[in-house]
């Protein structure tokens, strides 16, 4: 063989080596095309059909991931996820509330700001995080410019009210504010001859038989402009004077007035019903919830004849405050494909991503182009446009401040603390749950 038939065979051979090896590079590398990438998906609440279409769409444009989703129930979720994480076998995306950040940061790889599309740029930045999406997501998902979690809905509390006996008390509209409020309650609120509620104006003014009444106490102190931790978030100051008026009294006050049998405006107390029930059965003609109990009311009652409203708001203050409460996908610290997980959750919260997921959900849209397109929606509208103007606030434990705040409304109603002493004494238990996560605080 002559040795230019040589050089030429080597050269080839060469060149295949070289090819061979770029492969084994490129295939052994985290976010390589060539190696197939499968993402455990971690949520509760949320059925798979819920997120199948955005899945099924994301994976047909990039054919190296797949998308493994998995529901839990929420009882045994968070400690799942933490018990998970310790064994190192947590899921590479998962879903998170939004008060779970001062929480649970430290298990969350946040949206590297290298990470670059094809054409070399960013693949999202925290400017388009705040045009993009309502501003509580901000405050909830964000911190230090650096992005947490990705919203794809934010739901907020709502007035659920019934038509009926509305149209039959001669009530044309449901009310805008919280003075309003009281009127329909007088009006609404039925009491036998021994005085006792035959049928309630509204569920509220306790709070185990009130499906999410912290909430509801919670809205009324934001409204009220208190305060409800301090500046740097290090200790709570929901008991401090605001202006020379101890405002988070009066919300705790007013909130447990309803349950007071000699106040004129009492319509509740720990006998009635759970509130939910209360409401689909007619024996209280007013609620505030949240927009998935919608369906849950149309599943127990299909005829029930009802409708939402705006929250009310308190007639003195110009700018409308409403409560959040929603669950966001993020990226576990632990991912060996995180790079990935954030390109799964760009896609997810993008307007056709979450148009897939809000579709199947019928959930209130996050992002503001999505929440113009649900702004007339007979179902969502209310709770869509609300989003604009929710808020939140940091909650170092969401679950004890929970029980925290549900004990303070019965140590109010049953008489064992006076409004002040009981708002007191749960600022000083968050305030210990604030000191003994200081060393980690987020």
């Amino acid at each position: 063989m002559s040795q230019t038939k040589l050089l030429i065979i080597g050269g080839i051979a060469g060149l295949a080596v070289i090819v061979l090896l770029m492969f084994l590079v490129l295939g052994s590398f985290g976010g390589g095309q060539s190696e197939k990438i499968t993402l455990q998906f971690w949520s509760v609440f949320d059925g798979s059909s819920f997120y199948s279409s955005a899945i099924r769409d994301f994976e047909k444009n990039n054919p190296n991931i797949d998308v493994m989703y998995r529901q839990f129930n929420f009882e045994d979720y968070e400690k799942q996820l933490i018990d998970s994480f310790a064994a190192g076998t947590g899921p590479d995306i998962w879903l998170m509330h939004n008060t779970w950040l001062p929480k649970h940061y430290d298990k969350i790889q946040p949206l590297p700001q290298q990470l670059l599309t094809k054409e070399k740029k960013p693949i999202f930045t925290f400017k388009e995080f705040q045009e993009q999406f309502v501003d509580v997501t901000v405050e909830d998902l964000t911190a230090g410019s650096q992005i947490y979690a990705l919203p794809i809905y934010v739901d907020t509390l709502a007035l659920y009210y019934n038509k009926d006996l509305f149209n039959s008390a001669g009530i044309v509209l449901p009310p805008s504010s919280w003075d309003e409020f009281n009127d329909a309650v007088k009006k609404l609120t039925i009491f036998d001859e021994r005085g006792n509620i035959v049928r309630a104006g509204a569920a509220i003014g306790t709070a185990k038989n009130i499906n999410r009444s912290t909430d509801i106490l919670t809205l009324l102190m934001l409204q009220s402009g208190v305060k409800m931790t301090n500046t740097s978030n290090t200790s709570a100051t929901f008991s401090d004077s605001v202006g020379g008026e101890k405002i988070g009294e009066t919300a705790l006050q007013y909130y447990t007035d309803f349950a007071k049998s000699s106040n004129p405006f009492h319509t509740w107390n720990d006998n009635q019903h759970y509130s939910m029930d209360a409401f689909i059965e007619g024996n209280a003609a007013m609620m505030l919830n949240y927009s998935h109990h919608i369906k849950t009311i149309r599943d127990k009652s299909a005829r029930f004849n009802f409708a939402v409203a705006p929250a009310p708001q308190i007639s003195s203050t110009p700018v409308a405050v409403n409560y959040a409460n929603y669950w966001s996908p993020t990226v576990s610290k632990q991912s060996k494909y995180s790079n990935a997980a954030w390109e799964f959750l760009v896609y997810l919260s993008s307007a056709k991503g979450a148009a897939f997921y809000l579709n199947a959900s019928n959930r209130p849209s996050a992002r503001r182009d999505l929440i113009e397109q649900q702004r007339t929606d007979p179902d969502l509208g209310t709770f869509a446009v609300q989003a604009l103007s929710a808020k939140s606030w940091h909650q170092i434990d969401s679950s004890a401040i929970e029980t925290i705040f549900a004990d303070m409304i019965e140590d109010v109603n049953f008489g064992r603390a006076s409004v002040d002493d009981a708002l007191g004494a749960a600022e000083s238990k968050v305030n210990v749950l604030m000191s003994r996560s200081r060393g980690n605080n987020f």
